[in-house]
Parts: structure tokens; C-alpha cells; sequence
């Protein structure tokens, strides 16, 4: 499975997940989370080329295996009975969620383009 998630500077590649986090957490509060798909240079959202999904795990210091945060799907990319890009709802690539944890960690997002393939980021966290 060689090179089966992409990852590259998400200032110059508008395929990164980028996750936005609070500059301190302490334990037993709620993080609160925002991930964005082409922040910098946005990613087009068109019916011919999109991010159909957003993937978030969180796994924690010492565990052998991620807690499935959750999916979130963007399901109008400007499809229409008259063809496509003219239905005039186009959803934006951008999440924000909220979890809790007591541990340290690392917050793993991966995100699906229909042309461009699966693409990851991730980042640590200190409680």
C-alpha cells in the first residue's frame, strides 16, 4: 500500500487537511476542532472535482489503535437533472467538531478527493 495517503504543505497544495486546534488544552476540557480543505488555495467543488469526505481519528498516548472520531461527507457538488454545475448547491470542505479526552495524543485527519485521492494530515495535542 505504498503512498496510499498524499501529504504535502498545505500552503501550496489545496488537498491537505488542515486542523486548527486551541493553543492550550487542559484536561477535561472540550476540544474543539475546525478542519479545513484548501484553506490557502481552495479546492474547487465542482461536479467534476470535489472532496466527497472528511475522516477524523484520535489516538491516544500508549493505545495501539485510533477512536474513530467521525466521517463527514459533502454530498452537493452542483449535480442537477439538467447536468452538472448547475444545481446551485455546492457544500465547502470544512468540519468543525468537538471531543474530550484526558490524554495526550495525535488528531489524524484524512480527506477524500474524487480525482486526486486520499490526503492526510495530523497533529499532536498536550493535555
Amino acid at each position: 500500500m505504498k503512498n496510499l495517503f498524499q501529504n504535502a504543505d498545505w500552503n501550496y497544495e489545496k488537498h491537505v487537511p488542515v486542523i486548527e486546534l486551541p493553543d492550550s488544552i487542559k484536561k477535561g476540557d472540550i476540544i474543539k476542532v475546525k478542519v479545513i480543505v484548501g484553506k490557502q488555495i481552495a479546492h474547487p467543488n465542482t461536479t467534476e472535482h470535489h472532496i466527497r469526505w472528511i475522516d477524523t481519528y484520535f489516538l491516544a498516548e500508549g493505545d495501539k489503535f485510533p477512536f474513530h472520531i467521525g466521517r463527514f461527507s459533502f454530498d452537493a457538488h452542483g449535480e442537477s437533472t439538467k447536468g452538472p454545475n448547475i444545481g446551485g448547491i455546492y457544500t465547502h470542505p470544512e468540519i468543525t467538531f468537538s471531543f474530550k479526552t484526558d490524554k495526550s495524543g495525535t488528531i489524524f485527519v484524512s480527506s477524500f478527493c474524487n480525482i486526486h485521492g486520499l490526503w492526510e494530515n495530523s497533529i499532536e495535542i498536550r493535555v
